[in-house]
């Protein structure tokens, strides 16, 4: 008899909800949508982001009344921290990109049970990508499975995306030992790049938060691969903080290797 997938409803749930996201999503794309800016003038927010988040929020809490909430666009509140499960949401990933018209860009939404990530989706309509992984099951772009290949580990340099910020906390000449390569304007999106194996890690630049984070954690997690901290400790979600230090992702094998430009501490 077949195992049961406990997570499976969710993520269907999740997938289908994603896709009425990216609908609304779409509808507005390079469409003069309305933009104002949060966080002292930094972060764009757009009326896209607002509509897709009050669409999730009353769909999902409607289907999951027993879940908790956490979005970038709706405010925080220590309800959360009360449920064993949350779903963490970010109705755009990439709104910069989003309202200058470029196609790198996703809605985000994953699931969380006990502080781990279970189930998550990325739809990126622009470029036509579903994205979905649920624990023990597997992640999948398009339906394709996505499998990580070992047998090219070791060979150097690593391709990393390294950003500049990320320089300044490494032991100074060590980043030469990696071969940076661009990254795109969507933190979820790059993270699954690692998954799918386009790159051998990401690091990410302190102030991220769980929803930048959390779905595309699933599918690194499907394929092999871990995101943690300078101290090698995998991320934990629904924090009272959402909010990351520097942060790797990279396959099991590389993370050490990563993280000692970072210190003698680092992957201890």
């Amino acid at each position: 008899m077949p195992a049961i997938d406990p997570y499976a409803e969710d993520l269907a749930l999740i997938l289908e909800a994603s896709r009425e996201a990216a609908e609304i999503a779409m509808r507005f794309f390079r469409k003069d949508p309305g933009v104002w800016y949060k966080n002292e003038g930094r972060s764009p927010v757009s009326e896209a982001d607002v509509a897709i988040d009050r669409l999730l929020q009353t769909t999902l809490l409607a289907a999951r009344p027993d879940y908790g909430w956490l979005s970038e666009e709706a405010e925080d509140n220590e309800l959360r921290l009360s449920h064993r499960r949350i779903f963490v949401v970010d109705p755009i990933d990439g709104t910069r990109a989003y309202v200058a018209g470029r196609e790198e860009w996703c809605v985000s939404i994953g699931i969380v049970e006990d502080g781990l990530p279970v189930a998550g989706v990325l739809v990126a309509p622009a470029l036509g990508e579903i994205w979905q992984a649920s624990l023990g099951t597997g992640a999948f772009l398009n339906g394709k499975k996505l499998v990580f290949d070992t047998s090219e580990q070791g060979a150097a340099p690593l391709r990393v995306i390294v950003p500049d910020v990320v320089v300044k906390h490494m032991r100074p000449g060590t980043d030469g030992a990696v071969d940076k390569v661009p990254g795109g304007p969507s933190l979820a999106l790059r993270l699954a790049a690692v998954a799918r194996g386009d790159f051998d890690g990401v690091y990410i630049r302190p102030s991220s938060n769980e929803w930048d984070l959390a779905a595309a954690d699933v599918m690194l997690g499907e394929t092999g691969h871990r995101l943690v901290n300078l101290q090698g400790a995998r991320m934990r979600y629904n924090a009272p903080d959402p909010s990351r230090e520097l942060m790797l992702a990279a396959s099991e094998g590389q993370l050490a290797q990563l993280l000692e430009p970072f210190g003698p501490a680092a992957g201890h």
